[in-house]
Order: structure tokens, then sequence, then C-alpha cells
């Protein structure tokens, strides 16, 4: 009876065994256990322990290829070949690139070849398969022993950071809002992009010459995090900065810390210094807008004020109708607009077609340079009154002035005949 229950677990387990053996074939443990003296680690471009990126085109790359010495012996005489796929190549004739281990391998550590390789400028940046074949010798034995890998590499292509601001110019005096572009320029992409600005006492004072002033303005933000920037893409982030006046003229230097990891995952800090020219405040305004009477004209008047902290260059001053207005469009040359030195301005009425009388309104607007050579438009809008003429007495159109000096000469002419007369009685009377 015992028996009998024996032989039905055993037939019972059989098709869990048979299933098992179905998913990793018979013989064959679901684990990796092959023991031999050497593994195979990792293959990289690069050397040592420092992985490089390289692109399609690339020449004379050093590709590692490291192993483990697993054994309990030390080995030596350690050689190897490299056989890749189309596309790379050598300077050796031979398809085969060898390289030599400079030293011996102590039992349970690692050890590397490395092999100079060509990329053709036509491939992909992809995995790519390889072999190796590894011949050693153990110390204290004769004879050679061989091993062969299978493996793949990347190649990885190149990540080129950049970083610029979109606009260079900031103006002292005001706040300034700042626009940075950071760019891949490579074929490799990049992520965990961060950004600091180092603009602390500490990095200054780190360095025998200080490569930055931007401990002399104050920055609203210091760090941001950009995230992931693909090949030849861009990413953009933004930050406000008060630029005092004593800037005025100088160039502002920003050193930006950027941290990353590359194509192989490995992290990379590097600093670039994104320049800024600080311009002068030109704030130029338009104030009492009125008409006077000039030379027998109705002149347009105002007081250009520049209530910055740097000169407006080649100026100009233009008055133009609004509306239903008819007055014709007048510019006038005003030169250098000073800082805290009104210019007045005074242009005559001058219409299109029949005059109007009222009210008009108009724009006027001033049109100047920065020492940039940049040319700015500041406009501003008024309401003038222009009267008809009046006709008085301090008019050179008065009537009754005209009437006087036609009354006068035939005064005279009366005055002329009269006298003659009397004189013509008198002597008759004598």
């Amino acid at each position: 009876m015992g028996m009998l229950l024996l032989l039905g677990g055993v037939l019972s387990i059989c098709p869990i065994l048979d299933e098992a053996s179905a998913q990793v074939g018979l013989n064959k443990s679901p684990f990796e256990r092959e023991f031999g003296e050497v593994k195979f680690l990792d293959a990289y471009f690069g050397t040592g322990d420092e992985k490089i990126e390289v692109s399609p085109g690339d020449r004379n790359v050093p590709l590692t290829v490291v192993f483990a010495n697993v054994g309990t012996q030390d080995i030596t005489g350690i050689r190897g070949q490299l056989h890749l796929p189309m596309g790379f190549s050598s300077d050796e004739p031979d398809m085969l690139i060898e390289a030599d281990a400079e030293s011996n391998s102590v039992a349970g550590e690692n050890f590397a070849l490395t092999f100079f390789v060509n990329l053709d400028e036509h491939l992909d940046i992809q995995s790519y398969p390889a072999s190796v074949h590894v011949e050693y010798s153990r110390l204290r034995e004769s004879g050679v022993r061989n091993i062969f890998f299978d493996f793949d590499f990347r190649v990885t292509g190149d990540s080129i950071i950049n970083i610029r601001a979109l606009d260079p110019f900031l103006t002292s005096l005001r706040q300034n809002h700042v626009v940075i572009e950071i760019s891949n320029d490579g074929t490799a992409p990049v992520s965990g992009v961060e950004i600091a600005l180092q603009n602390t006492q500490g990095t200054i004072s780190s360095t025998a010459r200080s490569i930055t002033n931007t401990e002399n303005v104050v920055i609203l933000d210091s760090d941001w995090d950009v995230g992931h920037i693909g090949p030849g893409t861009q990413k953009h982030f933004e930050f406000d900065v008060y630029i005092p006046e004593s800037l005025k003229g100088v160039t502002l230097r920003t050193p930006m810390e950027i941290t990353y990891f590359n194509a192989h995952g490995d992290r990379n800090v590097l600093t670039r210094v994104v320049d800024f020219y600080i311009k002068g405040l030109i704030d130029v305004s338009v104030y009492d807008v009125g008409v006077i009477e000039l030379s027998g004209m109705q002149t347009i008047i105002g007081e250009i004020i520049n209530e910055g902290n740097d000169d407006a260059l080649f100026g100009f001053v233009k008055v133009e109708p609004l509306g239903d207005s008819n007055i014709r469009p007048t510019t006038q040359f005003i030169d250098e607009i000073e800082v805290d030195a009104p210019v007045p301005f005074n242009i005559p009425v001058q219409f299109d077609g029949k005059p109007r009388y009222g009210e008009h309104d108009i724009l006027v607007t001033i049109r100047y340079k920065d020492n940039l050579r940049d040319e700015i438009f500041v406009t501003h809008e008024a309401t003038i009154l222009l009267n008809e003429p009046v006709m008085d007495e301090e008019s050179g159109f008065d009537y009754l002035a005209y009437l006087d000096l036609a009354i006068l000469p035939i005064a005279a002419i009366i005055g002329v005949v009269a006298f003659a007369r009397i004189r013509k009685r008198r002597s008759r009377m004598v």
C-alpha cells in the first residue's frame, strides 16, 4: 500500500517537471553557471574607467573590452583579437584588430584589452555585434589557453552642449527678463540636465582671478532643472536680473555649471559662460504739447526729457495727424537728447487742403539711436487747439489800419487844396 502511494506521488510530479524542462530546455538551468577562468564584463569606447562618446566618421578611437580573471591562478601573456562588422576598420591590414594587456592579471581581479578602430561616416547610432578571441597562459604552466566571446557594443554619438542668451544686451537701472537657450548640437542625447549659476562668493574667491561679476547684480533665480535634450534640439530657461547704474558699459559674465548624463549613463559636469553687454538707459518722454503763435503762424511746441543715464543720439521729432485732422506731417531734427536736459521742439502748422480750426488729434514720434546704433521710436498722442485768426489791432490784417492808410493821403490832398483856396481868398481881399 505504501509503495502504491509513493508511485502515485512520483507520477503526479512528472507533468510539472516536464513543463519546467520545456521552458529552460533539458539538462539546463534557468541561471547561467558557466565556469571558466576568464569572464567577459563590458565593452565601451574609451580607456580604463573613462568612457567617451564617438560618432560616425571618428578615427583611431579606443574600444576597450573588460574581462575578469575568476580563476584561482594569475594569468599572463594576455593577447586579444577583435572582429568587428562592416563599417569598422583599423590601420592594420588584417580584418582582425589586435591588442595586448600591459601586465599580468591577478586571480580575482579585472583586466582590459584596448583596440583602436576607425568608424565609417555612414554608420548609424546603434548597437553592433562583435567577437573577441583571448589568449593567455597560467603562471607556472606551459601552453596557451584560448577563449572566445560574442558581445554587443554601442556607437553612442557625441553630445555637444552649447549655451547662449537670446538677447545678449541688458539695460542698467532696470529689471531685465533674460531667456537662455541650451542646445545639444551633437548626435547623442543627454538627460537629467541641471544648471546652476555660479555667483557665490566662495566660487569667486577660490580662483586667483575672478571670471564673473554677477555678485554686483540681483538675480532672482540660480538653479534650473532642464531635463532631457535630444540631439539637435534646444531648451530654454528664464530669469530676471536687476542691473545697477555702475555696470553701464561693461560686460556681465555669468558662469553656468551644467550637470548631465551622457549616452553611456555617466554623469558629466562642465561650465559655460554667458556674456551680456550692459547698455545705458535712455528713457525719453514728451511733455507739454501745445500751440503758440510764432512769427504770425500757429506753432506746435513741446519738450522732450531723457530721464535715463545715457544720451540719445541723432534725434528727430515728427508730428502727424490722427483721425480726421488734416495737419500736414512735418519732421524736425533735434540732434542729441541729453540726460536731464529738456529739449524743446517747435513745428509750424501747415494744412493739406483748406485750413480747419478747432481741436486736432496728433501723434508726436521721437526717433533716436542708442550707443549701439539701434534705432528706437517713442510715440506720444496729444490733442491741440488751433484758433482761427482774428483781425484785431495787433494783427497785420486789421481793416481799420488799412482804412487809416487810405484816408491819410486823401486828407492831405484836401488840406492842401483848402490851404490854397484860403490863400487865394486872402490875396483878393488885399
